[in-house]
């Protein structure tokens, strides 16, 4: 069993797993953008229409597609998943055919991907805490930003790519080596679906 456990450690530190996960996931991103994308132009042109996903109150693409939030700079932020996951695709599917990345094109695209992060979280937010309604679509892009933004993290660290304190570096390769990122993130999912139980519960089947 340990050897098992650590031959899986080893295996998804490898290029492999990394990007064939980062490019799934991106993948599953860009279709919940393109997604998105189609209804926010179906409700631009009729704002009462009745999407696929507005199961009921709580379980509703169209609120939070009508909210503010859905436009942030003044255009449908599913805009920005048809721009950006295209580019993260490429990439791992270059990284899969062996091309090897400078690193500053990698600390870059972490820069970026934090970034992307931190709006996805800042929308799941917006929708539980002020919006009222879950889009299953948006929770996709949550989900699959998420997955991005670990694997790109664990190959960023796994080859020294950020500017960091050899020290702190040292600790980071030993933790992601021991499979301390995947708990985070299995941790960090599970806590997602606990978060709306918790703030919808029964509402969620109604």
């Amino acid at each position: 069993m340990v050897d098992r456990a650590a031959q899986f450690l080893a295996f998804r530190s490898r290029n492999g797993w990394i990007f064939t996960t980062m490019l799934i996931s991106s993948c599953l991103s860009l279709m919940a953008s393109f997604v998105l994308s189609l209804e926010a132009v179906r409700l631009a042109a009729d704002p009462s229409a009745e999407l696929v996903c507005d199961i009921n109150q709580v379980i509703s693409c169209g609120t939070v597609a009508l909210s503010w939030q859905a436009s942030v700079f003044g255009f449908p932020n599913a805009f920005l998943g048809l721009i950006a996951e295209p580019v993260v695709i490429t990439m791992a599917l270059a990284a899969l055919t062996g091309v090897r990345f400078r690193r500053g094109f990698m600390l870059a695209a972490q820069c970026v991907y934090t970034i992307g992060l931190g709006f996805a979280y800042w929308l799941f937010y917006q929708s539980v805490a002020h919006i009222g309604a879950v889009c299953p679509w948006c929770l996709l892009v949550t989900i699959s930003t998420t997955l991005v933004f670990s694997t790109l993290t664990h190959v960023n660290i796994r080859d020294g790519n950020l500017p960091l304190p050899a020290a702190l570096k040292a600790r980071l390769k030993r933790g992601i080596a021991a499979g301390v990122d995947l708990a985070i993130v299995v941790g960090w999912l599970s806590l997602l679906a606990v978060v709306i139980v918790v703030r919808y519960g029964q509402a969620l089947i109604q």
